[in-house]
Formats: structure tokens, sequence, C-alpha cells
């Protein structure tokens, strides 16, 4: 599986020794088994270098029985229904010691569709995010991000995961960071779209400087920027707002809007009951177990979630 600075604490060497692919290495892996007499490979997600450098021509061989399409800079996959759930749970359930993180959960979210995850310390959010980045193993039902299984290197390549702590290389500069990320997800590295992002979240003047030096408030803002560099069609978000000035806050909800134009899903993870007016629908969770879910305001939200 492919994974970034947040969430595994590997260079890319060290990938390597341990089997893991970046998104180039598969796409190479698919064509060459495209290549050879068989059946035709399952389709590859399509590898993008940022936001506005779209690498639809580069697609990996599709078979006919589960084709895939360029999203925002991940994929979006075709089957006879139509375009598969950007995310897909089915009895997904999530326990420690006994104790029930997340009640059995059926969740269908549409591609591009924007959804605010709203609910107190302790209600699931964050379970339910980290499963869905593949970094915490249900324990049981089943996770399907883009028609594919959660924890599959095609389902990593298409997802994007800002957690809610940044873990960042104390010896790469915020500028190493974008190019190994970016690079690692089959980007050119460090190009336009980064230092525009960089600029818009006051950024500029620390390229070169290493996470060590840096506030709360930077860590934060350079996790975002991590996050968005790299091709995704679903984006995945735990508490964003922590640590962010009103500037930066503001900033953030520009380029989620952003996002979300792109034609990516969403799911923000958020104590800001507030943000439900953003989204085209909301999710509470209280105890592990949703109650409610659907279009709702922030008069009608802060009661479910015990505000």
């Amino acid at each position: 599986p492919v994974r970034g600075p947040g969430e595994l604490g590997l260079g890319l060497d060290r990938l390597h020794q341990r089997g893991f692919q970046t998104v180039p290495e598969a796409e190479a892996e698919a064509e060459a088994e495209a290549e050879a007499p068989g059946p035709s490979p399952r389709a590859r997600p399509v590898g993008g270098p940022g936001r506005n450098q779209r690498q639809a021509d580069r697609a990996s061989p599709r078979s006919s029985s589960n084709p895939t399409q360029p999203g925002r800079n991940g994929v979006v996959t075709m089957t006879d229904q139509g375009p598969a759930p950007a995310l897909s749970a089915v009895g997904l359930t999530k326990t420690y010691d006994g104790i029930v993180a997340l009640q059995p959960l059926d969740l269908s979210v549409p591609v591009g569709q924007s959804v605010a995850l709203i609910g107190h310390n302790g209600s699931g959010k964050s379970t339910l995010l980290r499963m869905a980045a593949g970094l915490l193993e249900p324990t049981e039902g089943t996770l399907e991000v883009a028609g594919f299984e959660v924890g599959d290197i095609d389902a990593r390549a298409t997802t994007s995961y800002l957690p809610d702590d940044p873990v960042l290389y104390d010896d790469l500069s915020l500028r190493e960071h974008v190019e190994y990320v970016s690079r690692l997800h089959g980007g050119d590295g460090w190009d336009d779209y980064a230092e525009g992002l960089c600029s818009k979240l006051g950024l500029s003047a620390r390229l070169d400087d290493l996470p060590a030096t840096f506030s709360r408030g930077l860590r934060q803002k350079t996790s975002i920027v991590l996050a968005l560099v790299r091709p995704f069609s679903l984006l995945l978000v735990d508490e964003p707002f922590v640590g962010l000035d009103q500037p930066g806050k503001a900033v953030l909800l520009e380029l989620l809007q952003e996002v979300h134009d792109d034609g990516a899903a969403t799911v923000v993870a958020t104590h800001d009951p507030a943000y439900v007016d953003r989204v085209e629908r909301s999710l509470a969770l209280r105890d592990g177990e949703v109650v409610f879910d659907g279009v709702a305001t922030v008069e009608e939200v802060l009661p479910l979630v015990g505000g």
C-alpha cells in the first residue's frame, strides 16, 4: 500500500524493502500484466501530480468489467449500475477489548459528495476515518473505496487522509515533504499548485525550514498541503480546524470547497457544528452509533451530538 509521512514513518527505500509500491510502479506492473497472455488485469487508479495537472492520459489498462475514469486526480470506478460509491460500508463495526467504538454501520457516500461527520469526543468519528484510510482494521463488516477493498493499493492510491495530529519527518523541510509525497504518488514533485497552496496558507517564508521549528498551527498547515498535492478522489479529514487561526480556517474552508468543486468526495470530521451549513450531507455519531444522516442545520445538529 502507498502511505505518506502522516501515516507511515518509512523512507522510499524502506518502502521498497517492505514490498510497497509507488503509483507509477503499480501502473507499470499493470501494463506488464496487460501485455502478458491471460485475463485482463483489474483496473488501476490514475495517478496525477496535483489539482492543475491531471494525468488521465497516463491511465493504466482498464478491464471491461470494472473500468475506471479520472476523478479529481484519483479515479471513479464504473459499474453496470453507474459510478461505484466513493466510500461504501456494510455492517462495519469496531470494538476494542469488548468496548464498542463503532456500532454496525451501513454507509454509502456517492462520488463527489461533501459530508460533515459530527460528534463529541469518543463518538467514533476518528475510528471511522482511520478504518476508511486503511489504518485500522474493522472488527466486522466490509469497507470499500471507489469499488476497491480498503487496504488495497487501488484504494490507497485514490484516498487522501488528513489526520487530526500532524506527523511529519523532522529531517525533511516543508519543500522536501511536498517533493516526497508528490513523487511517491506519481507526481512531478514541487510545482505551481504546491507553491500556490503554501502561499495561500502563509507558508512561503518557511519552505526550507524543518517541522521541528514549526508551531502546532504551522504543522497543521503543512499537513493540509501534503494531503492536497497528491491524487485522490476521496478526501478524509479529521478535525482540520484545530490549531488554525481564523485566516487559516478561512483558507481551509476555501480549499475544501475547491476540492468538492473538482469532483472529489470529502468526509470531514469536526467538532464545529457550523460546518454542516457548508456540506450536502451531515452524519452525526453518538457513542459509536449513527443518530442522524441527512441534510441538517446547525440548530438540528447541536442536540443530536449533545451540544
